[in-house]
């Protein structure tokens, strides 16, 4: 039997703040500028949705450890200036918030330091402060569960009880390990059929939310 929902988990880029694109960007224009040129497609497959320790191995594989921590530092300036410059939540998700009255957390790959700069930019940390989980907190990132199991623990609340919002593909398959349900909003840079594949049920408007938690 299927357990109601008793807590939301949110993803934060993408999903809160749509700050994907501003990402993606970012990431083509540092390739380009350091040796490993990426598409916007090539972006979303290899790096969104992934924490930044996870992206770093990556660079460094391709690129070299020294190139790598080039790339960081270069990339959290270039993603503040951007932030800065003009981030906004994701179409609908004020909206959404107002309608739902379960609880609600963030778990999300970015660092806690990213979160309190896009959150704060877009006004909406006061409304989750204090349910607010990095991947920092736990040793794998997603895909691995942890992250959601850590944030399900730290609120008391069985992973079974738990829908998770995510627009990435590692996002959902993280969600489906941690033994929950996950909700693919494809409103932003992953096709639909990527969350769908994962197990996700698909959106396309943060209005449908609330009624799709409804639903359970």
């Amino acid at each position: 039997m299927i357990k109601p929902i008793e807590l939301v988990v949110f993803d934060c880029d993408g999903v809160l703040v749509d700050s994907e694109r501003i990402a993606a960007r970012v990431q083509v224009a540092l390739g380009a500028e350091l040796g490993w040129p990426l598409t916007e497609a090539e972006v979303v497959e290899r790096f969104i949705g992934r924490s930044h320790a996870a992206i770093g191995e990556q660079v460094a594989e391709r690129l070299g450890p020294e190139t790598a921590a080039v790339w960081s530092k270069r990339f959290e300036e270039l993603h503040a200036e951007a932030v800065d410059a003009g981030l906004t939540p994701v179409d609908g998700l004020p909206e959404a918030l107002a309608a739902i009255t379960l609880p609600t957390c963030v778990a999300s790959s970015g660092s806690h330091e990213k979160m309190r700069h896009t959150l704060g930019r877009t006004g909406l940390h006061d409304h989750f402060a204090g349910r607010i989980f990095s991947a920092t907190e736990v040793a794998r990132g997603k895909p691995a569960p942890d992250l959601f199991l850590h944030a399900a623990r730290q609120l008391g609340v069985d992973p079974a009880a738990c829908a998770v919002v995510e627009d990435s593909r590692p996002g959902v398959e993280a969600a489906r390990a941690a033994g929950m349900r996950a909700f693919g909003y494809a409103g932003g840079l992953t096709p639909a059929e990527r969350l769908a594949g994962a197990g996700a049920t698909v959106f396309h408007d943060m209005r449908d939310l609330p009624a799709l938690l409804a639903a359970g």
